[in-house]
């Protein structure tokens, strides 16, 4: 769907985008087709759509796959995109009128089968949120493929020595990669910086506990530009020495910062502390 065809057709139904839902509809036929290709669709598939707009990247889905749940929350786009598809001939579409992050496991339950895919060209200020829930669920997709800020697909994949703690968080439950770059030309409106096609592969066991993993990763990038020793005794309230004996213990010299930590010496140390 072209920049024309989703002017016209929001201005047959008297819509604008919405800043506030941060709407910025992909209109680039070729960058479509990108997300559409690191989602890595068979006939088998079923795929959770988020925020699928006026079904641009819907339809792409819809044909390669056995079914497409589209979840939408602005009603009025629920409308447009019902029609959309009707006016296609579409019928392996389910559209949900909700917010994704007000969906639990039981309502997914109910319209996914055990396994799914989930592709979605998302509103950049749900990123961080949206990735945390589907990391943490207990119906974890098979793989997620986004769009998204370009420097935050970066950050997610970034390793030692340039480390952060959305990227430990993220990697904490899955395996990210950057798949394709997409010009912000692509987008309409046009935001102000460029996007990624970002694949999270999720890690089927997470053996180490999340909630002692989570606090003392924290504890860690508390001041990023401190020493790990400085950072850990301060907000665990651990004596210096004891964490001293407990890094080099990990094989971590104290006097390195948390950026120069891969995952490994993070779980290391939560096992350690706790």
């Amino acid at each position: 769907m072209d920049i024309r065809t989703v002017k016209k057709l929001l201005k047959s139904h008297n819509l604008k985008p919405s800043k506030r839902l941060g709407q910025n509809f992909l209109v680039n036929e070729s960058a479509l087709r990108k997300v559409v290709e690191a989602t890595d669709i068979s006939k088998k598939d079923c795929i959770l759509e988020i925020g699928p707009g006026l079904g641009s990247l819907t339809i792409l889905l819809a044909e390669q796959a056995k079914g497409v749940v589209a979840v939408e929350k602005d009603e009025k786009l629920c409308d447009v995109l019902a029609e959309v598809l009707k006016d296609r001939g579409i019928s392996n579409v389910k559209v949900i009128r909700t917010d994704i992050l007000k969906l639990g496991n039981k309502e997914l339950a109910k319209v996914l089968p055990a396994k799914y895919k989930i592709a979605a060209n998302i509103p950049y200020y749900l990123t961080s949120f949206l990735i945390r829930k589907l990391l943490e669920s207990t119906r974890k997709p098979e793989l997620i493929v986004l769009t998204v800020q370009k420097e935050v697909a970066q950050r997610i994949c970034s390793k030692p020595p340039k480390m952060n703690l959305l990227a430990v968080s993220v990697q904490f439950y899955g395996k990210p990669k950057i798949f394709s770059y997409i010009n912000k030309s692509s987008f309409w409106p046009r935001p102000k910086i460029d996007s990624a096609v970002l694949k999270i592969i999720p890690k089927r066991q997470i053996k180490t506990d999340a909630g002692s993993f989570f606090k003392v990763v924290r504890a860690g990038f508390s001041h990023p530009r401190k020493q790990i020793i400085n950072n850990l005794s301060d907000k665990l309230k651990i004596d210096k020495g004891k964490t001293e004996k407990l890094l080099l213990a990990c094989g971590i010299q104290p006097s390195r910062r948390a950026e120069s930590l891969n995952l490994n010496d993070w779980q290391r140390l939560a096992k350690n502390i706790k």
